[in-house]
């Protein structure tokens, strides 16, 4: 682990996709529900990373 700040890109993507797999464990959604959350997920993570972030 290295001192450096996580880019709050990678800090939000982590976080929810944590919770979408939280939501899966305790029953809350099913399996294709919490695929397409953390596709959206990535997607947004993508385009953080590619410069058309359109999350403020």
């Amino acid at each position: 682990m290295t001192d450096e700040s996580t880019d709050p890109a990678v800090e939000r993507f982590l976080n929810r996709a944590a919770a979408a797999l939280d939501d899966y464990d305790d029953g809350y959604a099913n399996a294709d529900a919490t695929l397409a959350t953390l596709r959206t997920h990535v997607d947004e993570l993508a385009g953080s990373v590619e410069g058309t972030d359109t999350e403020g």
